[in-house]
């Protein structure tokens, strides 16, 4: 069967041919709709990478506290808790059990929920990589900030945190790449993005080599992007003389 890229310029409802592929007037090509899943696509990584960024830091930096063992055991456990269970159980949890419990929640937007849901299991994977990071920092470092009078929070904040994300650029450049390919499980909850595209493209079209392919391109796409991005943050950011964490969330 020969290949057919001319099904992107097809209208979704009609079948019909469109004139530049782009739909006007209302009109809604394969390739518009194409475009809008990746926007949701991207839209769910990001807002998931951003949670997962700031609760995995927390996370990450309360297990290295010292003389505090109830929060390093709280920080313990919810990596524990967030990593060993499957992702897409987590998405069923938010969108299912979670509103049947706090009836408000049942308002929330399932695209709310998936994001906080991706955002939490991948904080316990951040916040692996943040302990690994700090505790790879030479011990000199804390006590240097505390000689000059600065608090916790302050040698923490101003000494061991930033030379620990430098650190840990590497393996953290991965979790934003799998952030990205896990996004794909919002399809179960009826988030219209690229997978749930595909599939329904596929079964409207009987295309699927073409979808498929083109859905494919665009996930390589991204993350080569992020690849180049997070390239970029490193160099600029590279401390001589650090070695790079081995990031143990993976």
């Amino acid at each position: 069967m020969a290949w057919d890229w001319q099904v992107f310029c097809q209208d979704t409802l009609d079948r019909e041919a469109v004139q530049g592929c782009f739909g006007k007037g209302g009109d809604i090509t394969y390739l518009d709709w194409m475009l809008s899943a990746w926007g949701w696509t991207v839209s769910v990584s990001l807002l998931s990478l951003l949670i997962a960024l700031i609760v995995g830091f927390i996370i990450g930096t309360l297990r290295t506290l010292q003389g505090r063992p109830w929060l390093v055991r709280f920080g313990d456990a919810w990596v524990e808790l967030f990593r060993n269970i499957p992702l897409l159980v987590h998405i069923f949890m938010w969108y299912h059990v979670v509103p049947a419990i706090f009836p408000a929640m049942k308002e929330v937007p399932g695209f709310v929920l998936v994001v906080l849901a991706l955002g939490f299991f991948t904080s316990a994977r951040i916040a692996e990589q943040v302990r690994s990071g700090i505790q790879a920092l030479p011990r000199g470092q804390r006590y240097a900030g505390m000689a000059v009078g600065f608090t916790t929070f302050q040698t923490y904040r101003y000494v061991l945190l930033p030379m620990a994300f430098r650190i840990i650029i590497p393996p953290l450049t991965s979790e934003t790449m799998n952030i990205f390919k896990n996004s794909s499980v919002a399809f179960a909850v009826s988030v219209a993005e690229l997978t749930m595209f595909a599939m329904q493209a596929q079964e409207e079209t009987g295309r699927g080599i073409e979808v498929y392919l083109a859905v494919t391109g665009l996930y390589i796409v991204s993350a080569f992007a992020i690849n180049r991005i997070m390239a970029f943050v490193e160099k600029r950011m590279r401390v001589p003389g650090l070695v790079a964490a081995s990031g143990g969330g993976h």
